[in-house]
Order: structure tokens, then C-alpha cells, then sequence
């Protein structure tokens, strides 16, 4: 596939400055702003993948009418955490 530009930005010049600060021996401005673009796409593919989980039991709760509350998966939670603790120490 052919490779294709983004299109232009104007940035405020400290904005700029900030990030040609930050740039890694070898880095350029454009290839920062590339991966920067990459590891966003990730991040909101990871939310839609959330949200898309949470309305699919939402749904599943709906249809079975099976609930549970806050206190009770916070306990649970704790329970798993305590048991891998006890674990790795033990």
C-alpha cells in the first residue's frame, strides 16, 4: 500500500519547541508525530473494544435479569487480589 500524508497542523510555537525537546537521538518531528498518531488509533480501539464489551453485558443482564452490585464484584475482586498475593508470597 501506497503511503499517504497527514495534513498540516499549525501548532502554537511552544507547543513545537516542547516536542523537538523530547525527540530521541534518530527521531524526527514527523516520525514522533507518526507514532503519536499510532498509539492513539491503539487507545481508541482499546476504548470501543471496552465500550462494545460493556453494552454486550449490559445486554446479556437484561436478558437474565442476573445483576450484581457494586460491593459485591469490588469483594470479589479483593478475594482474587488477596489470593495472587498469596500466592507470589508463598
Amino acid at each position: 500500500m501506497k503511503a499517504a500524508n497527514f495534513p498540516s497542523r499549525r501548532v502554537a510555537p511552544d507547543v513545537r519547541k516542547a516536542a523537538e525537546s523530547l525527540l530521541e537521538s534518530g527521531e524526527s518531528l514527523s516520525g514522533l508525530t507518526a507514532q503519536s498518531v499510532r498509539l492513539r488509533i491503539r487507545q481508541r480501539r482499546a476504548q470501543h473494544d471496552f465500550i462494545d464489551r460493556g453494552m454486550v453485558s449490559r445486554d446479556a443482564a437484561l436478558q437474565s435479569g442476573e445483576y450484581y452490585s457494586v460491593d459485591d464484584v469490588l469483594h470479589d475482586l479483593d478475594d482474587i487480589l488477596a489470593q495472587a498475593e498469596a500466592r507470589l508470597a508463598g
